[in-house]
């Protein structure tokens, strides 16, 4: 049986069109259902709010909030072979049920586009990792 939750949660994919396991999350009772509160609304508020990102600080503050009111953890590490680009870095967000397979690569996409803006940004991140890739 499939667990009421006390908020609008996102809109189920079709069949087949995404992996999200929502289902599944829903009918656990003892389920984080956090990640449910991303429709697609506030899907396209969270990229608007990282396509308004400026510093280094703000990217860290968003990704703590998405952690904190989500549950979805974001993770940009550079490459150990080196980064000459903005797309030698990994941008990943926590795989867990019921994140749609569109989240997934719209989030990471929004903050490439993000770094390559603003390349001070790409900068601070090398910067808190030490020459082993470690933050």
């Amino acid at each position: 049986m499939l667990q009421a939750v006390p908020f609008p949660i996102r809109v189920e994919c079709p069949p087949g069109a995404c992996v999200c396991d929502r289902d599944s999350l829903l009918a656990d009772p003892h389920a984080d259902t956090r990640v449910l509160r991303l429709t697609r609304e506030e899907e396209k508020k969270l990229i608007a709010r990282i396509d308004c990102i400026e510093t280094y600080d703000d990217l860290r503050r968003i990704g703590d909030k998405m952690q904190e009111l989500l549950g979805i953890g974001l993770t940009i590490t550079p490459s150990a072979r080196g980064v000459r680009t903005v797309r030698g870095f990994t941008i990943q967000l926590d795989e867990r049920p019921g994140l749609c397979r569109k989240t997934r690569q719209a989030i990471p996409a929004a903050v490439r586009k993000c770094l390559e803006r603003h390349p001070d940004i790409a900068y601070a991140i090398l910067d808190a990792h030490d020459l082993l890739g470690n933050p």
